[in-house]
């Protein structure tokens, strides 16, 4: 931290958020540190909101590996990926005065190809669902291995933050982000005598790549989602999904792990 003062805040730009910023930007100051307007000149980036925000944050700012990321909460709950509360500036004021309290930690990130048209990062998952009320059909490979063939509403692929999400909605695993590795979840599977999948979601290593071929059966135009943010690629053919090299270091407290988040969130 001590070599790390040049801080960049992402936050919705509305009267209300601007309010409740003007004190963290304060304290900021009163601590040594440089806001800086250019997010390619931090090394700290600090969103203000909720998960969404901070998920918007890593991908507005180019999902860099070279800086810390925080997430600051504007309301009274701690989400997944933010640590501090806006109003307990005491939290904050502790974690840049003394190493004691603070650790960075590492989170896994999943590198999407599709079609040959650019690699897109995730933090969170990846989904692939049909636009239209027709069954999505598409080949599941594991490596080179055809796996299944899927029939239903999607397909979730999640990395181990992003287990909590969407993907626990549909009975998915929690995964601990110590695990490199990503998560593959069904959503509204078809299995009767005619049609089988797995059914149930799995798990593959960093090592291992997974390809989704769509099959096109009137139904070539899926929705695609990258964290909270939509792709904008109509036909697809071919999906290819790993886990990146990249990783994203968070700014966390000591006291508030995954595992502290899973259990206050869900139990």
């Amino acid at each position: 931290m001590e070599t790390r003062r040049n801080i960049y805040f992402y936050h919705k730009r509305d009267a209300d958020i601007l309010s409740k910023a003007n004190p963290i930007y304060e304290l900021a100051v009163r601590y040594g540190f440089t806001i800086v307007d250019d997010y390619r000149k931090a090394n700290i980036i600090a969103s203000i909101g909720n998960d969404g925000t901070f998920l918007q944050a890593v991908r507005k700012t180019g999902f860099r590996d070279d800086c810390l990321y925080a997430g600051i909460s504007t309301t009274d709950s701690l989400n997944m990926y933010c640590d501090f509360r806006i109003d307990d500036q005491s939290k904050m004021i502790e974690a840049v005065t003394s190493n004691q309290h603070i650790e960075v930690r590492r989170y896994p990130t999943v590198e999407v190809a599709v079609d040959g048209q650019g690699t897109f990062p995730c933090l969170n998952e990846f989904s692939i669902r049909s636009s239209i009320i027709k069954t999505l059909v598409i080949d599941v490979f594991v490596d080179q291995l055809h796996l299944e063939t899927f029939r239903g509403d999607g397909l979730i692929v999640a990395t181990p933050t992003g287990s909590t999400a969407y993907n626990k909605s549909v009975n998915g695993s929690v995964v601990d982000p110590l695990l490199s590795c990503m998560q593959v979840s069904e959503v509204a599977s078809i299995n009767n005598n005619r049609y089988r999948t797995l059914g149930a979601s799995f798990i593959l290593g960093s090592e291992r790549t997974l390809t989704l071929k769509v099959i096109s059966e009137g139904n070539d135009h899926p929705t695609m989602g990258m964290d909270n943010e939509a792709l904008s690629i109509r036909h697809v053919e071919k999906i290819q999904l790993r886990i990146s090299d990249k990783q994203i270091k968070t700014l966390k407290l000591k006291d508030n792990s995954f595992w502290d988040k899973v259990k206050r969130n869900f139990l």
